[in-house]
């Protein structure tokens, strides 16, 4: 007996919070707020989501953007480094030093600075498509 494809219940009445459209759970997200309503802040650290949301109650600590926003934040960033490296590359052929000394301050800075906003953005799919770590895999 094949086993039945799993559904997500977008309803906001099985959820037990407002969902908004994608576009915009993911644009509160990358902003640092809650998915669901925008009252409230997503994060209690630098990348520690909140057990749940204090305006809606939203059960943002269940959603578990694990390895997906580094993995997202490297493709990023690969792909703004890559192109500058080699344009600056062919237009000046700097000496190496210069490359190490210029690219991987770059590369810090903007790994750093866009992996809080991208894991936002990640919970904030993961929250619209009710993709939420259940109670019972907590045991």
């Amino acid at each position: 007996m094949p086993k039945p494809e799993w559904q997500p219940d977008p309803s906001e009445e099985a959820r037990g919070w407002p969902m908004p459209p994608m576009l915009t759970a993911i644009g509160r997200g990358l902003k640092g707020q809650c998915p669901a309503c925008g009252k409230s802040h997503l994060f209690n650290g630098f990348l520690k989501v909140r057990d749940a949301c204090q305006a809606c109650g939203a059960p943002l600590g269940l959603a578990r953007a694990d390895d997906a926003p580094p993995y997202l934040t490297i493709l990023v960033v690969g792909h703004i480094m890559v192109p500058a490296m080699f344009m600056i590359d062919r237009a000046y052929a700097p000496e190496i030093w210069v490359m190490t000394a210029t690219f991987v301050p770059m590369a810090l800075f903007l790994s750093v600075g866009l992996l809080r906003p991208i894991k936002g953005g990640t919970v904030g799919v993961m929250m619209k498509l009710n993709l939420l770590k259940s109670h019972m895999d907590e045991v």
